[in-house]
């Protein structure tokens, strides 16, 4: 079967048994390395169910586990997989990008200064001014009314100071972070996959 077919099939697909209180579109894949760890925690590595099922038929990916749900063409039944493993390993890179997410999701979402998690922005500790550059060792989340009364100057002549000296994160640290902020939508079947070392409360 061509691989045209398969995805054509896969866009006739329209109705679907089982939980009739959740739509297709609240049934995301949940996406694991071939190594069976996620590959990102926050934001939770997920695909659309259309793109689980086409990855499926295009053998990339292997299913760990289902919904209680099913979706159907004129030829094929199959369960909407909820956890899904590549079958081939993507090596992550050893340091995540330099972006105001990763930045916040270091920093806990929360001012470096004042530890407030409202109204955050990005602060130069040693001001551009003074020749700071824009680089993890010299960013830092502060909220609004810290950066303001920061100013210019540096911490100490602001007489401020930081919880947490910036650091270049690795990505191996960085996705350890991640998993101390779990995603509002938490499907069971996910769980022994991103949280099987961990305690959860119940």
């Amino acid at each position: 079967m061509f691989k045209a077919d398969l995805i054509e099939r896969i866009a006739v697909f329209r109705s679907a048994d089982g939980d009739p209180l959740r739509a297709l579109e609240s049934c995301p894949a949940l996406v694991l390395n071939a190594d069976y760890t996620p590959l990102s925690y926050y934001p939770l590595s997920l695909w659309p169910w259309q793109t689980a099922i086409k990855a499926v038929f295009l053998e990339r990916v292997d299913i760990v586990a289902s919904y209680d749900r099913a979706v159907h063409s004129q030829s094929l039944d199959m369960q909407v997989p909820s956890v899904i493993a590549l079958r081939q390993y993507v090596k992550p890179s050893q340091f995540p990008a330099f972006t105001r997410f990763n930045l916040f999701l270091r920093d806990r979402f929360a001012c470096q200064y004042c530890g407030s998690t409202r109204e955050l922005t990005y602060d130069h500790v040693l001001p551009r001014r003074l020749g700071g550059k824009t680089s993890w060792e010299n960013i830092a989340t502060a909220c609004a009314p810290c950066n303001m009364k920061k100013g210019g100057r540096t911490p100490k002549q602001a007489g401020m100071r930081l919880q947490y000296e910036p650091i270049r994160p690795t990505s191996w640290q960085l996705q350890q972070q991640g998993r101390s902020f779990p995603p509002g939508y938490l499907h069971e079947t996910w769980r022994d996959w991103l949280y099987w070392d961990i305690e959860l409360e119940q």
